[in-house]
């Protein structure tokens, strides 16, 4: 009798350990790295963004020109116009290794950069 005890106080235990890693699991998901972008004098700053491959990533991306600008890349399948004097947010999926190239779409001589996965 005290072996059918113990198993249901085990069988119960293991229970409640799956509902807890099932309730748990999203917090323990790595959070997104914020990598914040000026744009000033239609140049980006830093061109060169560098992410960890596999890992979600969020631009801050703050246009101080006086003008607007679009943040365009067809690699990062991403297009967002960003008004001057204000910023938008631009996430990023987790990316496989590689150079994922960016730019202004409305100042695309001087505006351009690229997004290394490694």
């Amino acid at each position: 009798m005290r072996q059918r005890g113990s198993r249901r106080y085990r069988d119960g235990a293991v229970g409640f350990v799956v509902v807890a890693l099932c309730l748990c699991g999203p917090l323990l998901a790595d959070d997104p790295t914020q990598i914040d972008v000026k744009l000033k004098d239609h140049r980006f700053e830093p061109a060169e963004i560098h992410v960890r491959v596999g890992k979600p990533t969020v631009l801050l991306v703050t246009n101080e020109d006086n003008t607007p600008e679009e943040f365009d890349s067809t690699a990062l399948q991403v297009e967002k116009i960003i008004a001057a004097g204000h910023y938008a947010t631009i996430r990023l999926r987790p990316l496989g290794p590689g150079r994922y190239p960016f730019m202004g779409e409305f100042h695309s001589d001087t505006a351009s950069g690229v997004v290394i996965s490694e």
